[in-house]
């Protein structure tokens, strides 16, 4: 029972002994980068503004699908018909999140009242949606770039009105920092052509 257990011990002391050379090497998780891109809102919101669905005009605001190519963190640069990845770029929640924060700070900014679905059910308001396209640097253009298919409902029986906007924004160098200010740029543009599509 003794020499059994003996050579169990041993048999285990070993395979313990043959992994340790491989810990320093393996990683299972991607290294982070130094820091993490986000979307700042061109758009003035004073800090002790009130707003209220019973005197301003709402609008519901969804979280916008997107393709599979910047359903990531990442940040895309799409040449010709293939894409890759910048380099030490990742942005600190997904593209999808990001662009519907900035939307909804911009309609804010202008007066409405913007809801989530959550807070929706008992006034809606116009209803904002739809497919986030582009969110990334434009390889052969050189050029941060957002495109955004919108599907707007004006009131409850309304028709739906869609609407594709899109900016690009000039870049001397594909590398993080000036990726993320191009694309930046043109997701304020991108959100601002819709408040002003969505107030007429």
């Amino acid at each position: 029972m003794t020499n059994r257990m003996t050579h169990s011990s041993r048999h285990l002391t070993l395979l313990l002994a043959a992994a340790l050379p491989l810990a320093g090497c393996v990683s299972f998780a991607a290294k982070p980068p130094p820091s993490l891109l986000t979307i700042t809102t061109a758009a003035q919101i004073p800090a002790d503004q009130t707003q209220s669905s019973a005197t301003g005009t709402t609008i519901t605001i969804q979280v916008p699908t997107v393709p599979q190519a910047i359903a990531t963190l990442r940040v895309p640069v799409q040449t010709g018909g293939s894409i890759a990845y910048l380099k030490n770029a990742q942005w600190v929640e997904p593209p999808a999140r990001l662009f519907a924060r900035l939307t909804a700070d911009t309609l804010t900014a202008q007066g409405r009242v913007v809801l989530t679905p959550a807070q929706s059910f008992s006034d809606p308001g116009a209803r904002l949606s739809g497919e986030l396209r582009n969110f990334g640097v434009d390889g052969s253009g050189s050029a941060g770039l957002v495109t955004f298919d919108a599907a707007l409902i004006r009131t409850a029986q309304g028709p739906v009105e869609k609407r594709r906007f899109e900016a690009r924004v000039p870049i001397d160098r594909i590398a993080p920092h000036e990726a993320g200010a191009a694309i930046n740029q043109a997701a304020n543009q991108v959100a601002g052509e819709v408040a002003a599509w969505v107030g007429k």
